[in-house]
């Protein structure tokens, strides 16, 4: 899929790197039973905003009903407007200023074991956000030139944030 230099990675040093991909995950420890407290989340919550702050992603997958709320959350937290907000379903993409917002089913063994999410659903929904993110850097890349003035220098213009 051109995401990763190898199809799977085993260890920390076992040299995978990833291509324009960043993961993280809206709770940043396993609790316990696999299921986060309103204060696990919330404690959270502000890496995620800052993450989503730092970062040059215009597209976010978001795994599992949890991550589709999390990452709508975040938005909102960076000034969005994130209302009404789209129902959560495997493969289902909601525009949020200028990110797509793209659902999966979470890839826990629970859902894994049983189909409801399968290699091949998985994949497609990597294939969508992977065709999301080469639209949205084709736009950027044609509208680049565009702040070049007459005496050639660029000028100066806003950085993207929501618009008020």
């Amino acid at each position: 899929m051109g995401l990763a230099s190898a199809p799977t990675g085993r260890r920390a040093d076992d040299g995978l790197r990833l291509f324009g991909v960043y993961i993280t995950a809206a709770v940043k420890c396993a609790p316990p039973a696999n299921k986060p407290t309103i204060d696990e989340r919330d404690n959270c919550f502000p890496y995620l905003v800052r993450e989503l702050r730092a970062l040059d992603a215009r597209v976010i997958v978001a795994l599992g009903a949890f991550g589709w709320d999390a990452a709508f959350r975040g938005l909102a937290a960076l000034g969005y407007e994130t209302r009404p907000r789209p129902r959560f379903g495997h493969g289902a993409e909601a525009r949020i200023g200028p990110y797509t917002v793209v659902a999966s089913y979470h890839p826990s063994q629970q859902n894994t074991f049983t189909g409801k999410l399968n290699d091949a659903m998985m994949g497609a929904v990597l294939r969508q956000a992977k065709e999301l993110a080469a639209a949205a850097s084709n736009q950027a890349s044609r509208t680049c030139g565009r702040g070049i003035g007459r005496a050639g220098r660029r000028r100066r213009r806003p950085a993207p944030g929501p618009s008020r």
